[in-house]
């Protein structure tokens, strides 16, 4: 049977408890510029690539959100050089949930975001 659904992730939502300074977290992050006076509850749209956005959703007036984070990566995001990617992770001074793991031809390791979202930094 032929799926009506395209082969493609077209956003990953993250759930976060506090909109603007998630927005600060992952735009330095990634080194994207922004604006936190274009920052409005209740979510943030973030374009990684040409097919796959990132949502910050803090939710609606009145809920809470980003207060059971998963103890497992929600998804990673890509790097050429392991080393370099850590060194500037740490020099944000963000929270290193595990060190580098080198496998034959792939490395990773993983952060958490201000909610204690895991985010996976890896190459291959």
């Amino acid at each position: 049977m032929v799926s009506p659904i395209i082969n493609q992730i077209n956003t990953i939502f993250v759930h976060v408890s506090d909109l603007k300074q998630a927005v600060k977290w992952y735009s330095n992050l990634l080194g994207v510029n922004f604006d936190l006076d274009s920052v409005h509850d209740p979510v943030y749209n973030m374009m990684i690539n040409h097919h796959t956005g990132l949502t910050l959703d803090a939710g609606q007036a009145g809920m809470v959100k980003g207060k059971n984070p998963s103890a497992y990566p929600l998804f990673n995001f890509h790097t050429d050089d392991i080393r370099k990617s850590y060194q500037y992770v740490r020099d944000l001074d963000y929270t290193i949930d595990s060190e580098i793991v080198d496998f034959n031809n792939f490395s990773f390791f993983t952060i958490k975001d201000p909610d204690g979202n895991v985010i996976m930094i890896c190459t291959g």
